[in-house]
């Protein structure tokens, strides 16, 4: 919905935003043509809209840096306009799009038709594009040129850097105009075309698999080539404990580096696959329990950054098959904050769904008079179950059907544009 020219009225939320002065306050908001323009206890004014919701709570909002959709070329799986539209609706004003499209993207023409493609929606689409020309790998794109065109990182998706010395150039190359580099750790002669995590289950399962030092052994060489090169550089992912420590030392070492968790590897461990569930089958795969201590002890001190849902859509065709076969890959954006809150303070899980936007030059916009509204809207309270109901994505393949949720989401706003669920 179109905020042009309309006065939205929130009444008796409880602003969550630790730097604000309102932290913790039920507030009335007014949004006047896409800005705070009143922020009091209590606002009597005629407006377009009113929103009254049960336990209405509003944060800045909400950022995931690791989307896939479809289009181009996987219409079948998601459009970019109800992809979006499933984002504004589970509460997120950001997304960064992964660029594992057909062709990658990897293009000026590329990244232009995406941005005009986007304009006019709640949430904000940045575009992360391949390092190399067409993700092959050997070539670096012309990444000044796809900044300019409004890519916001390059990383070839979910591939390792066969040739290290791309990635060297690349840290080196993008210093010239603060480019944002990402290396995906995962060796593809170490992985060996495994299934799920290399452990005990794996191996009683009589199953190939994954092991940690597939991610690790490429995340140590990147880490030493960003020391060397003194880039920036951003790992959307990590899975494992050994990670966390190699990511812990190179921020004691006043590396610039940043990386994300998914948050199906917060929640779940390979001890979920026990019944060959494709649902749970993931790129990273799902680890031990051990791993999941040490991811989830990286993010509370700091160490890891930010979370992802790590949406991604799949076909059926691709995904409903006998486990060895389906395709990795879960949807996550309508499940990200519901989920979280079954394991997490309130204050905690907002907390990693904004404190990630800095990294990617999105303000935090904190609640200001004057300010361009960019909020999140939910109610934290209520226990329930995820259900195929709550989906909203064209395609289905959801790992979180059936896990425990708390809360609710109402939906969002950002600038003149407004998505609330129905």
């Amino acid at each position: 919905m179109d905020l042009q020219q309309m006065k939205i009225l929130l009444k008796n939320a409880t602003l969550l935003h630790e730097k604000s002065p309102f932290h913790n306050q039920k507030k009335d908001v007014l949004i006047d043509e896409g800005i705070l323009t009143q922020i009091e206890s209590r606002i009597e004014i005629k407006a377009d809209q009113v929103i009254d919701y049960k336990d209405l709570h509003i944060s800045s909002g909400w950022f995931d840096p690791n989307v896939s959709f479809g289009e181009p070329g996987y219409e079948e799986r998601e459009t970019l306009q109800n992809g979006l539209l499933t984002a504004a609706k589970s509460g997120f004003t950001h997304i960064v799009l992964n660029p594992n499209t057909e062709p990658p993207l990897s293009s000026h023409a590329d990244v232009s038709h995406l941005v005009r493609s986007s304009s006019g929606q709640t949430t904000a689409l940045l575009i992360s594009t391949m390092l190399s020309q067409g993700g092959k790998g050997k070539q670096m794109a012309s990444l000044f040129d796809l900044q300019n065109a409004g890519a916001v990182a390059f990383g070839d998706y979910k591939k390792a850097y066969s040739n290290p010395n791309l990635l060297r150039i690349a840290l080196d190359y993008s210093q010239s105009f603060d480019g944002l580099i990402q290396s995906y750790p995962m060796d593809h002669y170490l992985s060996n075309n495994g299934y799920m995590h290399e452990g005990v289950i794996s191996t009683n399962h009589g199953l190939k698999g994954i092991p940690s030092v597939a991610e690790t052994a490429t995340l140590a060489r990147d880490l030493q080539l960003l020391e060397y090169t003194r880039g920036k550089l951003h790992i959307p992912f990590i899975s494992c404990a050994t990670s966390v420590d190699l990511i812990r030392d190179a921020k004691k070492k006043g590396l610039n580096v940043s990386c994300s968790v998914g948050i199906p590897h917060l929640i779940y461990t390979d001890e979920n696959l026990m019944d060959f569930n494709s649902a749970f089958k993931l790129l990273p795969p799902l680890r031990s329990a051990t791993d999941q201590r040490a991811l989830r002890e990286g993010l509370l001190d700091g160490t890891i950054d930010m979370v992802s849902s790590m949406h991604q859509p799949i076909n059926p065709e691709l995904k409903d098959l006998e486990f060895v076969s389906a395709h990795e890959g879960s949807i996550g954006l309508e499940a990200a904050f519901m989920v979280l809150q079954n394991h997490f303070p309130l204050e905690q899980v907002i907390s990693f769904l904004t404190r990630g936007k800095t990294r990617f030059k999105i303000g935090n916009t904190p609640f200001e008079v004057g300010t361009k509204a960019d909020l999140s809207l939910f109610n934290p309270n209520g226990s329930s179950v995820f259900s195929s109901q709550h989906i909203h994505s064209t395609s289905k393949n959801c790992m979180f059907i059936g896990t425990p949720i708390k809360g609710s989401v109402y939906g969002s706003i950002r600038g003149k544009h407004l998505q609330l669920n129905s």
